[in-house]
């Protein structure tokens, strides 16, 4: 269970797959990895006359030690992927933001500018369908699709998962793109090497002062749709400001995915990493 939004339980029905497959064989799969988080708890029997706030303060204190059990996992396989990663020199990236900011629109520049320069696998993460992991498995980039369900972030036997299905080469570049979320995905690491935050000028320049604990998290952070600033109220120096309020130590790139403004600098931190 995430213990911010409650998602997580064994109803999610987390699917795993290659859209090549899926295709390939012309229908849905629905046996995939099944992911899901069992818990035992020892409940004592209350005396129906103890006050109310007893019972809260029992169940209160059962949800803080599922969710510490939970994170305490994730964080043990996301050293596993960490490990396997430093092993074959594979540059992870765990790539976040709210749905809409053009996240799959820069994974997707990026592949199409840099996949004759560098080894390119990539992770999709969404609650439902395969459209994104289509798009980039049109651009002849291996990818595996991870459908949560109900669940609104990706966690670290999710991405084990998927990267077994991979095989991934030596000396190459993971590029995990997280479910649209700046909440929960902040709690759960994936073992990545960077983690990437991407807002857009259209979501306002307070995105990191009320979502901080992404931003916090983060080590990089761009900033998409600068082609359309000349149509907005916004003010970028602010939004720099109130993100390196919350980090002081996140790295700024200003692109368009749409134009490529101000790709090339993003292109350029990826082949010195």
């Amino acid at each position: 269970m995430c213990g911010t939004c409650g998602c997580g339980s064994e109803k999610n029905g987390v699917i795993i797959q290659n859209p090549s497959e899926v295709e390939a064989h012309g229908h849905h799969h629905h046996d995939g990895h099944s992911h899901s988080h069992e818990h035992t708890h020892d409940h004592h029997h209350h005396d129906h006359d103890h006050p109310h706030s007893h019972n809260y303060d029992h169940h209160h204190k059962t949800v803080i030690d599922l969710e510490q059990d939970i994170l305490q996992h994730n964080d043990v396989m996301a050293s596993r992927n960490k490990g396997y990663f430093e092993a074959k020199n594979i540059f992870a990236l765990n790539l976040v933001s709210s749905p809409g900011s053009g996240k799959t629109s820069i994974l997707e520049r990026t592949l199409t500018d840099l996949k004759n320069e560098k080894i390119f696998y990539v992770i999709e993460g969404d609650q439902q369908t395969l459209n994104d992991a289509n798009r980039i498995n049109a651009l002849g980039i291996p990818v595996i699709q991870i459908n949560t369900g109900k669940g609104c972030h990706l966690e670290s036997d999710m991405v084990y998962e998927a990267v077994k299905k991979l095989n991934i080469k030596d000396h190459s570049i993971l590029m995990i793109e997280n479910v649209g979320n700046l909440v929960c995905p902040s709690m759960f690491h994936l073992g990545e090497n960077k983690r990437v935050v991407i807002i857009s000028t259209t979501e306002g320049e307070d995105k990191p002062i009320k979502y901080p604990d992404m931003f916090h998290t983060s080590d990089i952070c761009i900033i998409n749709k600068i082609d359309l600033l000349p149509y907005l109220n916004i003010d970028i120096k602010k939004l720099k400001s109130y993100a390196l309020q919350v980090n002081s130590k996140l790295k700024f790139f200003e692109v368009s995915a749409t134009t490529g403004e101000g790709m090339e600098a993003w292109y350029q931190w990826l082949k010195e990493n």
